[in-house]
C-alpha cells in the first residue's frame, strides 16, 4: 500500500491518496487539491471525507465530476457539504454514500472501516484502511481537535476520547494536519485531553 500525502489551503489540510492493488483512493479533498490529485492518481476510485468541514471537502465536487467517482461522507455530516451559510463560496458536493457511524464497506475489493469519533463535529470519524489511520480532525500528533465550533460538543469528544482509550492495537496514524503520529503514541496523552475539554 503507497501512501501520497499534501497539505493544502492556509490550513495546511493534508490530502492523501491511498493506493491499493493499483487502485486510487482519495481521502479529504480540500482547497486546491484537484490539480495535485490528477497529477498523482491513475485509477482513482473512491473519494472519502473524514468529515464534513470545509476545508477537507473543497474539491469534493470538481474531483466528483471529474473522475465520475462515488463521495463517502459519514452520515452525521453529509449536510455540511452544502453549508453555504456559513462558508459563503463553499463549493456544494453531495455524497454517494452517507456512512453509517463504525460501518465497514467494501471500495474496489479494499476493506474501509469509518470509526466514529463525534466531538469535533457530529460525524467525524476515522478511516482505517489496512494498518493506516486517517484521523481527520479528532487526533492530531500531540492534540485533538477543537470543539468550540457550530455542531462540536465537547461531551461527544470526552466520549470518543474514552472510546479512543479502548483500542487494543496499535497502527501508524495520518491526522488531517501536521505530522503522523500512531495510536499508542496518543493514547497517553487521554487523561490530558480529558481534563483539557
Amino acid at each position: 500500500m503507497q501512501i501520497k500525502q499534501h497539505p493544502m489551503g492556509m490550513y495546511q489540510t493534508n490530502c492523501y491518496i491511498v493506493t491499493d492493488n493499483k487502485q486510487d483512493i482519495i481521502i479529504d479533498p480540500g482547497v486546491g487539491a484537484t490539480e495535485w490529485v490528477k497529477s498523482n492518481t491513475t485509477n482513482p476510485i473512491a473519494i472519502l471525507n473524514t468529515h464534513g468541514h470545509f476545508d477537507h471537502i473543497w474539491s469534493n465536487a470538481k474531483l466528483q465530476k471529474f473522475y465520475k467517482i462515488p463521495l463517502y461522507t459519514p452520515k452525521g455530516d453529509a449536510k455540511m457539504l452544502q453549508a453555504t451559510d456559513w462558508m459563503r463560496d463553499l463549493p456544494v458536493s453531495y455524497p454517494d454514500v452517507e456512512v453509517e457511524p463504525d460501518e465497514s464497506l467494501d471500495i474496489g475489493g479494499i476493506e474501509v472501516k469509518f470509526l466514529h469519533f463525534p466531538g469535533h463535529c457530529p460525524g467525524c470519524s476515522v478511516i482505517e484502511i489496512g494498518d493506516f489511520w486517517f484521523s481527520g480532525d479528532f487526533i492530531f500528533k500531540g492534540s485533538i481537535g477543537r470543539v468550540d465550533f457550530p455542531y462540536s460538543s465537547p461531551e461527544d469528544m470526552r466520549d470518543s476520547l474514552k472510546k479512543f482509550a479502548k483500542i487494543e492495537y496499535d497502527k501508524k496514524v495520518y491526522p488531517g494536519h501536521g505530522d503522523s503520529t500512531t495510536i499508542r503514541a496518543e493514547q497517553r496523552n487521554i487523561d490530558y485531553w480529558l481534563r483539557s475539554v
